[in-house]
């Protein structure tokens, strides 16, 4: 018989959002007639722009053309795409990158958890408390957290926290570790690291060789201008950072799925002889072997996100999901709410009223107003007592949540 991969598990329980979706499920089906309205899981609402639009068109009818029609397509990515990228994310930024350290993927969240495979089981991480599951959960599956404990963190873990008291920015580790986690703007907190504050990283990760897994999937909603778009603004991250990014919130495309991961070619790890191996070859074998790379659709359809029309069209829609956000912090704040996030980032992380855990009050969101948010507690034992609400629904949509949820609180104050 086939023995099966232990470490698998080791997970605890479902996927936090599967966990949701399934909870919202059970009580739209006791209560059919409830009007649920979403601010927990981050999909996005509005439709794709125009231009997208138009090059997805423009795409299948390439492909239902033999003259035009296209199979398999780099791994790497199209190079109309990735100098596309270049050229607008990191070039205009002042950031000198080429086109081959470039990978374009589904989505971040695939990238983000599978990296992890080019790094030894004995590797030590870091992540921030609270954290996105996916990674954590990925390095679960690798076998090189350890043992879960009672307080909610893994043995070989080591944990950042991050709250209201150091203005949810982390502290360098005290000990040493190998990889680091970093993603800002964040999620699920909705803060932000400023140009200061991420030259720390950089300059840790130098001191100590360590390698920065750095997740900026949410970097188009930054507003301030002390808040770098790129972890490659600071000098001397292109030695010790891997960069992740998606277009999942930045253009609508959770259902079209594409993104990108920047390898630069000076970022390398060691073997256990000592021996220096550079990361960007490693991961272009990995992927040759594992992924078929993104649709010829899905690449036009991000190239678009660069042109003139496409560039205006996109803001646009950054700047509808951050009036939600503006409207949402300002209402959630008059209420008594304590408010965190929502200003750089499509994110906001609630305190939940005193003495409420974050699924108690996630139960009564839904029960007594028929409002979906996210237990601050699944993203790590730091999110206790909090909640993480999304910006991304329609303004109707979101200002009917914000009545029903002053309406509560209102009610339970008398």
């Amino acid at each position: 018989m086939a023995h099966i991969n232990e470490d698998f598990l080791k997970l605890p329980g479902a996927y936090l959002f599967s966990e949701i979706a399934q909870k919202v499920k059970t009580f739209k089906d006791e209560h059919p007639d409830a009007n649920v309205i979403s601010l927990g899981i981050g999909d996005v609402t509005q439709p794709l722009a125009p231009a997208v639009v138009e090059a997805l068109h423009k795409a299948a009818d390439e492909l239902a053309s033999g003259a035009t029609f296209r199979g398999y397509g780099p791994e790497r990515g199209y190079d109309f795409l990735r100098k596309a990228i270049v050229e607008n994310d990191f070039i205009a930024r002042g950031i000198n990158l080429s086109e081959d350290e470039i990978f374009v993927n589904d989505g971040a969240k695939s990238d983000t958890g599978n990296f992890q495979e080019l790094l030894a089981k004995d590797v030590r991480i870091a992540v921030t408390d609270p954290i996105y599951p996916v990674y954590i959960d990925s390095n679960v599956m690798g076998g090189r957290t350890g043992v879960l404990g009672s307080n909610g963190h893994w043995s070989n873990v080591v944990y950042l926290p991050c709250s209201a008291e150091n203005g949810f920015a982390p502290e360098l580790p005290a000990e040493e570790v190998d990889v680091i986690y970093l993603c800002y703007p964040n999620n699920p907190t909705g803060t932000t690291l400023t140009r200061k504050e991420l030259q720390k990283w950089v300059q840790y990760a130098l001191e100590h060789d360590a390698l920065i897994l750095y997740d900026a999937a949410y970097e188009a909603y930054i507003q301030n201008d002390d808040i770098p778009h790129s972890i490659y603004e600071i000098e001397g991250a292109q030695r010790v950072a891997v960069e992740f990014h998606s277009f999942s919130k930045t253009a609508g495309f959770t259902g079209v799925r594409c993104g990108y991961t920047v390898v630069p070619r000076g970022v390398a790890a060691k073997t256990e002889k000592g021996d220096r191996i550079t990361l960007n070859p490693l991961w272009n074998r990995r992927q040759s072997t594992k992924f078929n790379g993104t649709s010829y659709l899905s690449q036009r359809a991000a190239e678009a996100i660069y042109t003139p029309e496409g560039k205006k069209q996109i803001q646009a829609t950054i700047n509808y999901y951050m009036e939600n956000a503006r409207q949402m912090r300002e209402a959630l704040t008059n209420m008594g709410f304590e408010v965190y996030g929502g200003t750089d980032a499509p994110y906001l992380w609630v305190h939940t009223p005193k003495g409420t855990t974050s699924w108690e009050f996630f139960d009564t969101m839904l029960h007594k107003a028929q409002v979906v948010c996210t237990p601050g507690v699944g993203f790590g034992p730091a999110g206790e007592g909090y909640v993480r609400l999304t910006a991304f629904g329609q303004h109707e949509a979101t200002a009917e949540a914000l009545k029903r949820i002053e309406k509560l609180a209102k009610h339970k104050e008398n």
